[in-house]
């Protein structure tokens, strides 16, 4: 557009305003959204606009009309706030009380971003609740150096020199705080150079990651740990509505027990009990047979005097079990015996039992009605987690993409080859 318009022989002030109007067209047809309420969520948007060029207006354009595809496809009822907020240096009542009640907030720096006072009494505002609310805050580092932004580098010094001599200290000195603060969180930096991914790629990745963070905080999961696995998630919810033992099998390392984790805190607190036995085998070895099934069902049934030193489970435990709905994860079994040593088959009904194993046939003797073959991350989520491991970013730089396709590539998939791989290059 720009090339068309200096073609045509206009000045730099004449392409300010043919720029400006291709801007109010953008904002007029798709709505520079600064903020999205949801029925049960709300999604801040912390954005600076600049007169140099209007890249800033289209990306966050692009991001907040992916998002609201996004949101209106999962059947969220959206809200949005179309204040102009540069022309006030305090936010107003109603944005204070948007940002209280956001879950997430995505802040997208740009090299304008610290030149704006009011984005910076936003983002100040946002990283306070964080601290407080525990609120998740996702960092767009657009066409600046994430360094730049935690060490004031960059534009970024001169726009704090500027505010520094013509506001209040303590202000500047929140701002600031809040500014390198942000800097330091996982976040995405989109170079626009030569070999980087498409904007278009980088939209996608930021709009499933941004729901994949509320639904997951929302149930109680947003670790990083849990990578790619939705899909897996919602297969085994399934399953398990259908199933008393399900089996979850797959190579070590390939990611069972962080896949059953997540199964078990998404329905754990419907159960009258519940209990996730880490390392079944590990366990046996060093303590004992006797000892970690008395420990095991002294948690479930919430008797510490519990001491059973024979084969089987008689009375009166057999029969108070009997009377209990439980879910339980015993992960990492290699034996079908360790499963029946447990006890699960006088557990009440409704009861669910998870079994992990690197053994198939394992579990089939085990008792496992439905077994699923963990799959291993495809190559955009391996990509993620080793750039999570080894930059602690949520995408790679140019200039290390290469050798983290590398990496990702010999990882095969598999979330703990990628996490050793990835905390050695950031130990280098």
């Amino acid at each position: 557009m720009a090339d068309l318009l200096a073609n045509a022989g206009l000045c730099r002030q004449e392409l300010i305003k043919a720029w400006w109007k291709v801007g109010r067209m953008v904002l007029k047809n798709f709505l520079f959204v600064r903020c999205l309420m949801l029925w049960r969520f709300m999604v801040w948007f912390v954005a600076a606009l600049g007169f140099d060029g209007f890249t800033g207006v289209f990306i966050c354009n692009l991001l907040s009309m992916f998002v609201l595809q996004a949101l209106k496809g999962k059947g969220f009822g959206v809200f949005f706030d179309e204040e102009e907020l540069e022309r006030g240096e305090l936010l107003s009542p109603e944005l204070s009380r948007a940002i209280e009640a956001s879950r997430l907030s995505i802040i997208v720096f740009s090299k304008d971003y610290a030149s704006s006072k009011s984005c910076l009494a936003e983002l100040s505002d946002v990283m306070d609740r964080k601290k407080t609310h525990g609120q998740i805050v996702l960092p767009i580092f657009y066409h600046v150096d994430p360094s730049d932004v935690r060490n004031f580098g960059g534009s970024f010094k001169a726009s704090f020199d500027v505010h520094e001599s013509d506001r209040p200290r303590d202000e500047v000195k929140r701002w600031k705080a809040a500014f390198a603060e942000a800097g330091k969180l996982k976040g995405w930096h989109i170079a626009g150079v030569q070999f980087d991914r498409s904007e278009a790629e980088y939209i996608n990745d930021i709009v499933e990651y941004a729901l994949n963070k509320l639904m997951n905080s929302y149930s109680g999961s947003a670790s990083e740990e849990f990578i790619g696995i939705d899909y897996q998630k919602k297969k085994i919810l399934e399953l398990i509505k259908q199933n008393r033992v399900i089996g979850l099998w797959g190579m070590g390392g390939i990611g069972k027990t962080t896949l059953a984790d997540v199964v078990y805190m998404e329905v754990s607190n419907t159960f009258e009990s519940c209990y996730f036995l880490q390392n079944v085998r590990g366990k046996i070895e060093k303590q004992g047979r006797e000892s970690v099934r008395n420990e095991f069902l002294a948690i479930l049934l919430k008797d510490k005097e519990i001491r059973i030193d024979t084969p089987s489970i008689g009375y009166p435990y057999r029969e108070r079990l009997n009377n209990l709905r439980v879910i339980v994860v015993l992960d990492d079994v290699n034996d079908p015996e360790q499963v029946d040593w447990m006890g699960v088959k006088h557990f009440g009904d409704g009861s669910k039992i998870i079994l992990t194993s690197r053994d198939r046939q394992v579990l089939n003797n085990g008792g496992a009605t439905q077994i699923h073959k963990v799959e291993e991350l495809n190559e955009k989520y391996s990509l993620q987690l080793f750039s999570i491991t080894a930059f602690k970013q949520l995408n790679p730089s140019v200039d290390f993409l290469y050798l983290s396709y590398e990496f990702v590539r010999l990882a095969h998939g598999s979330p703990l080859a990628l996490k050793i791989l990835g905390a050695k290059l950031y130990s280098k």
